[in-house]
């Protein structure tokens, strides 16, 4: 299998795969930042209390956080299609990606910002800082250990989530996997696709775990 072709086959797929994956995780952090801190800052406990938005905001990402991803996939080729102009291949796969990640980026970034101490914002509070200082001196730095933890663990889903789409004539790994491992009868080449799928995912990990590290005040 290790032949020039199949060399180049691989190399195109591992570059599909992180195209698909970083561009994915940053359109879909550019939707998902804004609707964690507006969870948080909407909340009953929150810094500027709105009931309604937050209610309306949550069940609607509870609802695109349900809906697996290649059912979500099938269900919005028709937006895929209008934004890029076609439903196959690498480019497009990346449009399903981000509707999938951003709600669960939303509640990940939810999660971090619940875990600064409220001592430190009525700190700020009380120094009269406004709900916009708050946001972006207070909540982000102080949780930003646990954000690039995040970010991390998104990264990895949106790769396995890209891998996937290779089912539906997405690009990448996933869809070397499925069109050679299994419709062409060669295992080889499928596990190969794998051993590199769990070799970048490795790589995305380690990468946020030494950026946590190096973030963290308390180590």
């Amino acid at each position: 299998m290790f032949n020039p072709q199949m060399l180049q086959l691989l190399l195109k797929g591992v570059w599909e795969t992180l195209y698909m994956t970083l561009i994915s995780t940053v359109l879909a952090y550019a939707l998902g930042l804004p609707i964690g801190v507006l969870l948080v800052v909407t909340a009953e406990d929150g810094i500027k209390p709105l009931a309604p938005l937050n209610r309306v905001l949550g069940v609607v990402v509870n609802v695109f956080r349900s809906v697996p991803f290649l059912i979500l996939m099938v269900c919005v080729l028709g937006v895929t299609r209008f934004i890029v102009g076609t439903t196959i291949g690498s480019t497009a796969t990346i449009v399903p990606l981000v509707i999938a990640a951003a709600p669960f980026i939303g509640r990940m970034i939810e999660s971090s910002l619940r875990e600064v101490d409220h001592g430190v914002i009525e700190a700020a509070q009380s120094m009269g800082a406004s709900n916009w200082q708050l946001i972006t001196r207070v909540l982000l730095p102080e949780s930003l250990p646990s954000l690039i933890t995040g970010a991390a663990i998104a990264t990895t889903t949106v790769l396995s989530y890209s891998a996937l789409a290779g089912a539906l004539g997405g690009g990448g790994l996933g869809a070397i996997a499925i069109n050679y491992g299994y419709y062409r009868y060669q295992p080889d080449v499928m596990w190969v696709a794998v051993v590199l799928l769990v070799l970048i995912v490795q790589i995305f990990q380690e990468g946020g775990d030494r950026l946590t590290a190096a973030c963290d005040k308390r180590s």
